[in-house]
């Protein structure tokens, strides 16, 4: 059964901040070996999580798991995202999709954090 993963983030009016989460993309199709990875925005930048649904049908996905790339655990993530993955869900009835967990709380990010610390610290000669 092919799988597709579609990366959800919220989106930003700064299109270079849009670009991360397609690098992100990239890294995760590369480091995870899937086949179909696609990045979509809740809103300020396209594709909309509809079109990204869609490009992912397109692609030959008979499963999609809708990834929120989230940090917090906030109206999006509570209320916005089920609803795009219940419309999603009306409008491909044939496709098995499920919403997996936001980013919250994790000790890689912590530890992505202390990486981002120490580089500052180094930067700065604070060592």
């Amino acid at each position: 059964m092919k799988t597709a993963i579609l990366l959800m983030a919220h989106g930003s009016r700064i299109t270079e901040a849009n670009s991360a989460v397609n690098e992100i993309a990239e890294m995760v199709k590369q480091f995870g070996g899937y086949d179909i990875v696609e990045v979509s925005f809740r809103e300020n930048h396209s594709p909309n999580i509809q079109e990204g649904i869609d490009s992912c049908v397109r692609k030959g996905a008979e499963r999609i798991l809708l990834a929120p790339y989230f940090l917090y655990l906030g109206a999006h993530v509570l209320e916005d995202l089920p609803k795009e993955l219940e419309e999603a869900r009306r409008r491909h009835p044939h496709i098995e999709m499920a919403m997996g967990k936001h980013l919250g709380v994790h000790k890689r990010l912590a530890k992505l954090v202390i990486d981002r610390v120490e580089e500052a610290f180094d930067e700065k000669g604070w060592n």
